[in-house]
């Protein structure tokens, strides 16, 4: 439940990113603090609660993301009067950084972790692989990924290109291997698309009794936006501080994309491209009785036409 009396800082009248940098450092002497880790990085901290939830976020994600431009982990966490850490990359980094490796040294050391109850491990894609690789300094954590990348290693993932420039980045040494970094780890849930063949590999390292799979197929290539956009990333994320969240939990809130017009054109273009006219006839049709939906009516009229009289139609891309 939300706490009307705490004060929620906010971040947007930064112009550029040294400007946001500027914001962040002044609003940390209030919440906590905001440290820098090197060059590339930096942790801001939001001191509340005996719930801690450990984000791992970037410059360009924040500040693109609206919500003040304040850390997701923080908007989350501040309301409900619970503590924040964002781990926050300038640039494309997977947070593969001495500097970040001394802090979590750190926090160790200083029994950091220790003075919460509850400790939440939150990432996608990069960050996700940040959250599960960095939640072996909480151990009996929690943690929550998003399509998250196990390593990116040649040795181990040269099947995964779409990160070249990363492949210059070490993966071998502290911190390296996300999923032997959860073995401490309470539960560890991630979501993917199966669909999305080399995020399935990579979740496919993550083994183990607490590790919990959760199949989204055609959320895409970006889960963390398509949460969002039907509404259930912060019910998910505030599961998993609450202690709330198992698969049942997951699936039910997921059932919100069938009322979700770019997941269901989504899911209608897949069947379009198997050219299984029929079939993609009858998804239109219970795409549009869910959602009333401009882009969807029109692709069903076209469909329609092309079922009825297949040489005179000209079918047109659903997107």
């Amino acid at each position: 439940m939300t706490n009307d009396s705490i004060e929620i800082y906010d971040a947007s009248e930064a112009e550029t990113d040294d400007d946001w940098l500027a914001i962040m450092d002044e609003i940390g002497e209030e919440a906590g603090y905001m440290e820098p880790l090197g060059d590339q990085h930096s942790a801001f901290f939001s001191d509340m609660g005996t719930v801690l939830l450990v984000s791992f976020e970037t410059v360009s994600g924040i500040r693109g993301a609206g919500g003040g431009q304040m850390p997701l982990g923080y908007q989350i966490a501040a309301p409900r009067g619970w503590s924040s850490l964002s781990i926050i990359a300038h640039e494309e980094t997977w947070y593969r950084d001495h500097h970040v490796y001394g802090y979590f040294d750190r926090l160790i050391d200083d029994a950091f972790f220790e003075d919460f109850d509850h400790v939440v491990f939150y990432g996608a894609g990069m960050g996700g692989y940040g959250a599960a690789a960095f939640s072996v300094a909480a151990p009996g954590c929690t943690v929550l990924a998003l399509a998250p990348q196990a390593t990116l290693d040649t040795e181990m993932a040269e099947w995964d290109r779409r990160f070249l420039k990363a492949r210059r980045l070490n993966f071998t040494d502290r911190f390296g291997f996300a999923p032997d970094m959860t073995d401490g780890c309470a539960r560890v849930f991630l979501v993917y698309d199966p669909i999305q063949q080399v995020d399935a590999v990579h979740v496919a390292f993550f083994r183990g009794p607490h590790i919990t799979k959760l199949r989204a197929p055609h959320i895409g290539r970006d889960p963390q936006a398509e949460l969002a956009v039907i509404n259930i990333l912060r019910p998910l994320i505030e599961g998993a501080c609450a202690d709330t969240l198992d698969a049942g939990t997951f699936y039910r809130l997921w059932r919100a994309r069938r009322k979700h017009a770019q997941y269901l054109g989504r899911l209608a273009g897949r069947v379009q491209s198997q050219n299984r006219p029929q079939r993609f006839v009858q998804v239109l049709r219970a795409a549009v009785a869910l959602v009333d939906h401009p882009q969807l009516r029109r692709a069903l009229v076209r469909a329609e036409a092309a079922v009825a009289n297949p040489q005179a139609a000209d079918e047109q891309p659903l997107r």
